[in-house]
Parts: structure tokens; sequence; C-alpha cells
């Protein structure tokens, strides 16, 4: 149990999946035949670690894996198709291509699927990844085999690390924005001009203009922040990129 399977193939799986509301299978060597692939398995949608830290970087960092030879990254879970669907689209993860492993069949065929019936999950799969050449494994990173849900190998940074220790990392934008502002629009047309993605978080949906104001000072948006530094509105972004 929870032995890695470096050198070998990845099993044979048909996925039922959704696409335009109707099912599709997908097999294993649609998904990994002649590409470089990075899987991250974890144990559930909307579950807590899964949903704060391990999908959303991953999601961040996808552009980064690109650069460095990575296809495609996907995300697998002992969940239904419904259910892995609406967690990409309420996570916003349209870098990741997220799997139902429903069955459980391919986490099997791992030996990484767990009981966790004391949770009242059933079973589940293990969290854990690993990067596959071409349908086979090159590198895995099993989580620790200790009590609860243990969260220190399987994530984003440690996989590229792996990959290239040297990759530059994206700092993390974030912009506060209101529907309608053409000063939003045009700080975020910057933004992408200059392939910098960006969070963005809506005043009056995310924020007020309470926190607005406690946040930055100001009752004016956009605001934008870059790797940590408050840069301010449009006019200073433009400044700052230049």
């Amino acid at each position: 149990m929870l032995e890695s399977r470096e050198g070998k193939r990845i099993p044979s799986v048909i996925f039922k999946t959704r696409q335009n509301d109707e099912f599709v299978d997908v097999s294993s060597d649609e998904l990994f035949k002649g590409k470089t692939v990075v899987l991250f398995a974890l144990p559930g949608a909307f579950t807590p670690t899964c949903s704060s830290t391990h999908l959303p970087r991953y999601n961040e960092l996808a552009g980064v894996f690109k650069q460095n030879g990575v296809d495609e990254i996907i995300c697998l879970s002992v969940n239904d198709a419904f259910v892995m669907d609406a967690w990409k689209q309420n996570q916003e993860a349209e870098n990741i291509t997220l799997i139902p492993d429903g069955n459980g069949e391919f986490s099997e065929a791992m030996d990484m699927l767990v009981d966790k019936s004391d949770l009242g999950f059933g079973k589940r799969s293990w969290r854990y990844s690993m990067l596959v050449k071409d349908g086979v494994i090159d590198k895995q990173f099993i989580e620790p085999d200790v009590a609860g849900d243990p969260f220190e190998v399987s994530d984003a940074d440690t996989m590229l690390a792996y990959i290239n220790p040297q990759a530059e990392k994206p700092e993390a934008i974030s912009i506060i924005t209101k529907p309608g502002c053409p000063f939003c629009a045009k700080a975020k047309a910057m933004l992408e001009e200059k392939g910098m993605p960006y969070e963005e978080i809506h005043l009056g949906q995310d924020a007020t203009l309470r926190s607005l104001r406690a946040i930055t000072g100001k009752e004016t948006v956009p605001q934008i922040f870059i790797g940590g530094r408050h840069i301010g509105g449009s006019e200073e972004l433009q400044a700052f990129l230049k």
C-alpha cells in the first residue's frame, strides 16, 4: 500500500466524464499517450485543503509548468463527473483538467485507494502527485502514510522544483474591481497584455467599500497588488509596468 510505481505504466482505465451535457468516455491513453502530464490526486472535491491550496496552486502555476515542458495538468479524485465539473467552475480552475475516478478504478490500480469510512467518505484516493511521460510514471510524490490527511510533498511547488529547480514563478497579483469600471478594464487589459495572471476581487461581491478602505486606504477602483505590494490604480500600474 502507498508504494511508488515509478518506472511503470499508468493503469488502463475508462473515465466517465461530462462534455456538453453528455457522458463521454475518456481513456487513459487519450490523457497520457505522447504527452508529458502532471497528475495530482486528492481525497475529494470541495474539501478544505484541496480547495484552499492543492488545486489553486497548480492552477496558478500552470503557465510555468507549460513553459517547462508539461503539456497538461490533471486533477483526479474519486468523485462523479457532476461534482468535479461543479468544483472546477467554483474554483475557476480553467488551467486544470479535472478527471472523475467515480468508481475508484484508477486509484485502486495505482494502489492508492484508501478507506475513509470513518469520515463517511467511503473509498477515496490517497493524496499524491506524479509526472507521467508518454504513459510511464517518471516521478511520484506520495504523502506519508500517517493518520489524517497529510499535505507535505504532492503540492505544485514540489513538483515544479523537481522538473526545474530554477523555474521562475510569477508574483501573486490581485486586483480589486467593480462591474462597469473602465479603469478596471484598462488595468486588466494591461496585465493580460503582459501575460501576468491575476486574481480578481469584485467590490460588492468579494469585498465591501469598508474592506477596500481598510486594505488600501482608498475608495476607488481598481486597486492592484503585486507580490504583496500595493501598486495603486490603473495609472500607477501603467507606470509600474514601464
